[in-house]
């Protein structure tokens, strides 16, 4: 979600910063996929959107005991919420807990923002965006974490902030794992930079430590990433045919956000920003046809046949909004299947309109 407040501008630069203590550890998005395959896969139930009314930046995950587990911002900015299904279309009615609010006062005291449930060396982390109650633009990334096998159930400790180079605006945390090798990847505003977020990538040493070098990957620099608000926020990753995707999304939060995505060789060293390359084009974007605005913010998982790749993401049902959009409640989560192109690059077509076959 496009963060619609102002931040300096200057000139900006390539980075590669050193010596950051920072982290979290890493849950791979393609963790979620483990069991997806490149056989064809079988036919699967149609899904209904919206499939989660007025719940933005959607995380789904398929754990390993087949069941999914969703969360996502609810438009208060004020909890955490999960709900967990045995099918994807069953999210919709699943019941739904809070397993942490927002503190009266201090630090994770306002805009909660964007979680993210993953299952980390026999743990639950949530990655979460946060500020002061007293400074609520002063957003910075946070953890918690939970040994119980069921996420549900145990205790929910805060790990406390993760620690990047700078005390700057900084949300959308994602985690994981590449050739043995635990990442974080998020958002943030650097110093003298004329942006309000870049994409940034480091490794990790603990689920909530990031170490060694932090590079920046992406920063706004065409039209379609600049409309209202200079971001690039909200990345995740999907590792198929020999390629790292990372997609993010672009823009402000109105019918102008969209999902650009990065590329890297499944062999490259992640680390080094020249093994990446960004698509000069937006990958998935509003549609007057099928009267869906705004999409982004996505995620994936995989089908309940194991292996059909799905895309998840909030958008609106009209294009219009009045006043600030991050006061309007109606981003709603949606799911729809993921093509491939014959390259071996995701296909994301449009998004479906409302109550439509948007699967298989």
């Amino acid at each position: 979600m496009s963060r619609d407040h102002d931040l300096p501008r200057v000139p900006g630069r390539r980075a590669v910063l050193k010596g950051a203590a920072a982290g979290v550890a890493l849950t791979a998005v393609s963790g979620a996929h483990a069991a997806s395959a490149a056989s064809a896969p079988r036919q699967a139930a149609p899904y209904v959107n919206p499939l989660v009314p007025r719940r933005a930046d959607p995380h789904i995950t398929r754990h390993t005991d087949g069941r999914y587990y969703f969360t996502a911002t609810v438009p208060e900015y004020d909890r955490i919420v999960l709900r967990r299904s045995r099918t994807l279309g069953g999210l919709t009615t699943a019941p739904e807990s809070v397993i942490w609010r927002a503190h009266a006062t201090g630090p994770m005291g306002a805009h909660i923002w964007a979680p993210e449930l993953h299952h980390v060396d026999g743990r639950w982390y949530i990655y979460f965006a946060s500020a002061p109650a007293e400074d609520v633009w002063a957003i910075r990334i946070w953890v918690l974490e939970n040994a119980h096998p069921d996420p549900f159930k145990g205790t929910w400790t805060e790990k406390g902030q993760i620690k990047t180079a700078w005390e700057t605006f900084s949300l959308d945390a994602t985690t994981f794992t590449h050739r043995g090798t635990r990442y974080l990847a998020w958002a943030q505003h650097e110093p003298d930079t004329d942006n309000n977020t870049a994409l940034w990538l480091s490794e990790m040493s603990d689920p909530w430590t990031l170490t060694g070098p932090q590079i920046r990957l992406s920063t706004p620099e065409y039209d379609w990433e600049c409309v209202g608000y200079k971001v690039n926020e909200g990345p995740y990753v999907l590792q198929r045919n020999g390629r790292v995707f990372l997609t993010y999304s672009a823009s402000a939060t109105d019918y102008h956000y969209c999902v650009g995505m990065l590329t890297a060789d499944a062999g490259a060293d992640l680390m080094d920003p020249a093994n990446w390359s960004k698509s000069p084009a937006p990958v998935f974007t509003s549609n007057d046809t099928t009267r869906q605005y705004g999409p982004g913010h996505n995620c994936f998982t995989v089908a309940e046949d194991g292996r059909t790749d799905v895309l998840v993401y909030h958008a609106r049902q009209y294009k219009e909004i009045t006043g600030d959009p991050l006061d309007d409640p109606n981003r709603h989560t949606r799911i729809q299947k993921l093509g491939w192109h014959p390259d071996g690059t995701p296909d994301f077509g449009v998004p479906v309109a409302d109550t439509v076959n948007g699967s298989v």
